[in-house]
């Protein structure tokens, strides 16, 4: 297995350019993270977009809801997406452009949901903000021109996790019901030392130290982290929605995701698992990469053919 030639060729300025967040507050750690961020030029054309607050279970959550630049006219497939960032940074802008792609790309309304950040709010208050965005969405689909019963909720990276978590608490809540669950190299456990975190702990971008931070800030308490809805892989996965999951080869939460699709597939949940050996973690938001190009069409036809539409 060998790291994918224009990844090889981006990880120097990768590993020397992120943050130390390990070594950071918080609030250092966004405000470094922020510092890095820059507009595109020309942000991929869609329909419309606009900025909203919703009813949140401790303040209003802002979301940014985006339409296809295509339409058949009928109530679209309505994607919730949470962002990655450790559960510490990174916003709505950060993956403005991911989420245009998978807006066109299933021809869906996505809301993509700018939850509660730790350390300042610490776990449960993201899934909690998720798992209520969903119950909106679920309420406020005819209104956005979006079909109740083709929801999918995604994520990437911690935000895989709130994906995962919401399709958990919506089942053992009594909905709203999610017809897919996509999840983007997730957040699974916090096992800091499975396979892939002792052969790829340091020089893939993401690093053990960092994560083992951010579980610090997101679950600081250790007894919380094997709760399942901190820790899905701990679930109960039965009578749970279909799952489209990636896995990144040199990622140190590789082995998690792997054993996550596989677990669910144990307990009879339809699971579409694509793996991309020469992968790091994150790659799926570096658009200037030809394999995020890739994952984001094959991604957005798995979430189609879950759906039932074309694959």
């Amino acid at each position: 297995m060998t790291v994918d030639p224009e990844i090889a060729e981006l990880l120097p300025v990768l590993n020397t350019g992120f943050p130390a967040v390990e070594t950071m507050s918080g609030a250092e750690a966004r405000a470094a993270v922020r510092s890095r961020y820059r507009a595109p030029d020309r942000p991929q054309p869609i329909d419309a977009v606009e900025q909203r607050t919703i009813p949140g279970p401790g303040s209003d959550v802002p979301v940014r809801i985006y339409w296809p630049e295509t339409s058949s006219g009928a109530p679209a497939p309505v994607v919730l997406f949470a962002h990655g960032g450790g559960f510490v940074f990174c916003d709505l802008d950060t993956h403005d452009d991911l989420c245009r792609d998978l807006c066109n790309g299933i021809g869906a309304v996505v809301v993509s949901v700018d939850y509660r950040l730790a350390p300042e709010a610490r776990w449960p208050a993201a899934a909690d903000d998720v798992y209520a965005a969903l119950c909106w969405v679920a309420r406020t689909a005819g209104e956005l021109g979006a079909d109740a019963s083709q929801i999918v909720v995604a994520g990437d990276s911690a935000g895989g996790n709130l994906a995962a978590v919401t399709a958990i608490l919506a089942r053992d809540r009594g909905g709203p019901d999610i017809a897919c669950q996509a999840l983007l190299y997730p957040v699974i456990a916090a096992d800091l030392d499975t396979e892939s975190y002792r052969r790829f702990e340091a020089g893939y971008y993401n690093t053990r130290a960092a994560m083992a931070w951010y579980c610090d800030q997101y679950v600081p308490d250790a007894g919380d982290r094997s709760h399942p809805h901190a820790s899905p892989l701990r679930a109960d996965l039965s009578g749970l929605p279909a799952a489209v999951v990636i896995t990144a080869g040199f990622d140190p939460l590789h082995s998690e995701g792997e054993d996550y699709a596989e677990a669910l597939a144990a307990q009879g949940v339809p699971v579409v698992h694509r793996s991309y050996p020469g992968a790091i973690h994150g790659f799926m938001t570096m658009p200037a990469l030809t394999l995020a190009g890739t994952a984001r069409r094959q991604v957005c036809a798995d979430i189609r053919a879950v759906l039932g539409g074309d694959g």
